[in-house]
């Protein structure tokens, strides 16, 4: 039965946030004599903190990396930072580099866990990051896209080198009245700039196209070779929180109207036309959330009621089934190899694994004091002799905190959960007796998630 959303508001942030407890601190909850932290790395940043993005913010490691004698569990936390300056709510990994945005309007670059270098946006929080190439693109709280570009001179210098749309496009557009949409009462805007929170970034399978999805109920598509706005899509009757490109010449969208829907791309002369295709979930609770495996062969979406349904592309994206691991709204998704994770308002991370048709809950990560905002993936190149595959994981979360894990396909189970999560699988992980549990002193509470959702 398909029930309409009822009226969607965005969710607040603090204004003002309470202390966190950096890492070095004791651990109260730690449930291992391996649970230990190492002495904080020596920080690299310039001195003036003050005006400098570089504040002081070291990794703190939970394993000895070179050590085998840490390995014991297939899943484990490696390392963690925390700053003071702001929730984080937006990562990307590329090769050694990871890319930190959060509400301070910082952009914060760490290459082996160590702080790299730092650029800051002038703009609203950063609420997605992409790269493309030597291109990084992110996209803000306020509905501005900005591109920086890496120095070819000096890898840890970022310069921005412009906005989408342009400025040459957007006076170009505005000075034909017929550009112009209407968007609410008494109030036009040009249709290639978002007036609403950016919400995610996406790129096409060649990479050639960026896509932008806002608070505006819209999604953009923009050539990243010129920058040039190529097509506006209302897409929802709601704020859209998600969007991924897919296979196929796919387009995949999730909104706070509780919907997620498939777009088809095709090229017409220079641009592009995205027609609708079909809807594959309309339920009561917001969409917050999606991905795509790396095979391209699954879709996965999460919503407020902390479910993840996921849809395969060899059943002609016939609803497959529903992950049940998390007691508030997932916030994030990240598909690797045979892997899926999901960030949680719960405060923990589920790691999937892909078993033909079903998921198998291998564990849940805790450690965060507040919710799982954003992940991103690498794969951990460290040869193992059994051929296992592992994946390094960043996750961030609104408690400050950046926490690095190692990830692999070939862990065991959750041992006190001897059931498979399968499309009916109604059970619920608490316990995780196989992987370490780290935690970090310090509670905080938090009224706001970043996302339109359900009121």
């Amino acid at each position: 039965m398909q029930i309409a959303a009822s009226t969607m508001k965005p969710l607040m942030l603090p204004r003002k946030s309470p202390t966190i407890t950096a890492p070095g601190a004791s651990h109260s909850s730690a449930t291992s004599p391996h649970d230990v932290e190492s002495p904080t790395i020596a920080d690299s940043s310039p001195t003036d903190v003050a005006t400098s993005p570089f504040a002081k913010s070291p990794w703190s490691c939970h394993a000895a990396l070179a050590d085998e004698s840490f390995d014991y569990s297939p899943n484990v936390l490696m390392g963690s930072l925390v700053r003071e300056e702001g929730h984080i709510y937006s990562l990307a990994a590329s090769g050694d580099l990871l890319y930190t945005g959060s509400d301070s309007k910082n952009i914060r670059v760490w290459k082996n866990q160590r702080e790299f270098s730092g650029f800051k946006s002038n703009s609203g929080l950063v609420k997605a990051i992409i790269i493309s190439g030597e291109k990084i693109f992110t996209g803000h709280q306020d509905g501005k896209i900005r591109v920086w570009r890496v120095s070819s001179k000096n890898a840890s210098i970022h310069k921005r080198i412009g906005n989408l749309p342009t400025l040459k496009d957007y006076i170009k557009c505005s000075l034909n009245p017929s550009n112009y949409v209407e968007v609410r009462r008494h109030r036009n805007v040009l249709w290639i700039k978002h007036f609403d929170a950016i919400s995610c970034l996406s790129l096409s399978e060649d990479r050639s196209l960026l896509y932008s999805s806002s608070w505006d109920k819209t999604f953009k598509v923009w050539r990243i070779s010129d920058f040039k706005c190529l097509e506006s899509v209302m897409a929802h009757d709601d704020a859209v929180n998600a969007i991924v490109a897919g296979f196929d010449s796919l387009v995949f969208t999730g909104s706070a109207d509780g919907t997620v829907k498939v777009w088809r791309r095709e090229y017409q002369g220079k641009g592009t036309k995205h027609f609708f295709s079909q809807t594959l979930l309309k339920q009561e609770y917001a969409v917050t959330a999606l991905a795509v495996n790396s095979d391209a062969t699954v879709v996965y979406s999460g919503s407020s009621d902390g479910l993840v349904n996921y849809w395969d592309r060899e059943k002609h994206l016939s609803h497959s089934g529903v992950l049940r691991g998390h007691k508030l709204a997932v916030l994030c998704l990240i598909a690797a190899g045979r892997l899926v994770l999901s960030g949680s308002a719960d405060k923990g991370i589920c790691v999937w694994r892909r078993d033909g048709g079903d998921h198998t809950c291998l564990s849940v990560l805790t450690g965060h004091n507040g919710p799982v905002k954003c992940l991103a993936v690498e794969k951990d190149h460290d040869t193992q002799p059994s051929g296992e595959r592992r994946w390094i994981v960043y996750s961030g979360s609104l408690d400050k905190s950046v926490k690095m894990w190692r990830v692999s396909e070939a862990a065991p189970p959750m041992q006190r959960v001897q059931q498979h999560y399968t499309s009916d699988g109604n059970a619920m992980p608490t316990t995780l007796p196989n992987a370490p549990s780290f935690s970090t002193q310090g509670d905080e509470l938090f009224n706001g998630l970043g996302e339109r959702s359900i009121s």
